[in-house]
């Protein structure tokens, strides 16, 4: 049994906005997995067929998909709500083709295929084996190529690269023609949602207690089209009105050797 198998599902070609900046991301975020200072780990990747994707090293493997494109991958004139859930039954179909392929883990992480995660994770999950999982709260936020990231204390609120997982606690069903489209949307699409439901079932997730994933935003290919953190974060019209906003002056850092060695991998 793998202790640790790290899903990243890959939306389809035709849904990027620039498939080389995207392959580029995701070998970047291959290179930040791979990174673990413990060996008891697997990567998948899930991919439609087709898709040009980078070289992958030792202990990933693809999982090939036939799935048609997200038809409302940009909102365009439809409800919020309607993009949301088609972009998280897109996403959480993927992430299920993943988990089955690879039921001998005994935790999941989800991990978006533009983020970095801590090189420490995989020791750490081996050290606590019996937890039901962790939320990663703490991490960081970085713009795409920048020199400066933001510590982030509620990491999980904004970033989908912030849960582990006990399998069990997931319910995987026998075969993917078994899943519902609410099970796909709820459990398997959204980062938001899992917690609480894991709560409600007297197994809450305990809080990852370091600082395990850092969120890129800034990049032309996000989905999300998050805004660059000292926009967003410290120096804005808003700060002038709530000035303790200027407070995340203080939780800049700069992107040194240690955090390239334990984020990003051969970078």
């Amino acid at each position: 049994m793998t202790t640790l198998t790290f899903i990243i599902p890959v939306r389809h070609q035709d849904n990027a906005r620039d498939w080389s900046r995207l392959k580029a991301n995701l070998a970047q975020t291959v290179a930040s997995i791979s990174n673990q200072a413990d060996g008891d780990w697997n990567g998948v990747i899930v991919a439609n067929e087709g898709a040009d994707l980078p070289d992958l090293p030792d202990r990933f493997r693809v999982e090939w998909v036939q799935f048609g494109p997200n038809l409302m991958h940009e909102k365009g004139g439809g409800s919020t709500e309607d993009f949301l859930d088609a972009f998280r039954i897109d996403k959480g179909r993927r992430v299920l083709k993943g988990m089955l392929s690879s039921r001998d883990s005994r935790f999941f992480m989800i991990v978006d295929d533009d983020d970095f995660v801590s090189s420490r994770l995989a020791g750490f999950v081996a050290q606590h084996t019996e937890a039901p999982g962790w939320t990663v709260n703490l991490g960081y936020i970085w713009d795409d190529g920048g020199n400066l990231l933001l510590q982030h204390d509620k990491l999980n609120h904004v970033c989908g690269t912030t849960l582990i997982v006990r399998s069990d606690l997931y319910g995987l069903p026998q075969r993917f023609e078994d899943a519902s489209q609410d099970y796909i949307k709820t459990m398997l699409g959204s980062h938001r949602r899992i917690d609480d439901i894991l709560t409600a079932r007297a197994t809450p997730l305990r809080q990852l207690p370091f600082r395990g994933a850092i969120y890129r935003v800034g990049h032309a290919g996000s989905h999300s089209q998050a805004p660059k953190i000292l926009r967003k974060y410290v120096w804005n019209w808003g700060a002038l009105r709530r000035p303790q906003q200027l407070l995340n002056l203080l939780r800049l850092r700069p992107v040194d050797t240690a955090v390239r060695k334990e984020f990003f991998g051969s970078r």
